[in-house]
């Protein structure tokens, strides 16, 4: 599975060609909770199945991540979230972590989708 950014005004790319998906309530508890890093073309999936507000915390995690918040693939919130003491929370049907960076291009009202390899 990989996730693929469409820009308003450009080509699609692939942001991550690894891509885990949180689809049960442990993998969506645990997160990315005690990891030390990960690779440059990662991305940890949230699918949530219905719109809701979902707040995303760093607590044991050691890293920076790029955070982006999905209502039917539209990017409705995108937020580096600080190693640690990183802390947000937006209304959206899915979310991605990638790695500090990752998301640097991708804009509120973008395209961001999971696509099977």
């Amino acid at each position: 599975m990989r996730l693929v950014h469409d820009p308003a005004d450009g080509d699609a790319r692939v942001l991550a060609a690894d891509v885990e998906v949180a689809d049960s309530f442990f993998a969506r508890a645990r997160g990315l909770t005690f990891r030390r890093a990960i690779p440059d073309d990662y991305a940890l999936a949230f699918p949530f199945g219905r719109v809701k507000r979902d707040a995303l915390h760093m607590l044991f995690v050691p890293f920076a991540v790029d955070a982006v918040w999905t209502v039917d693939d539209e990017v409705r919130g995108k937020k580096r979230l600080p190693a640690w003491t990183g802390h947000t929370a937006f209304r959206a049907d899915a979310v991605y972590e990638l790695p500090a960076g990752a998301a640097d291009d991708v804009d509120v009202g973008d395209t961001v989708r999971l696509e099977e390899d």
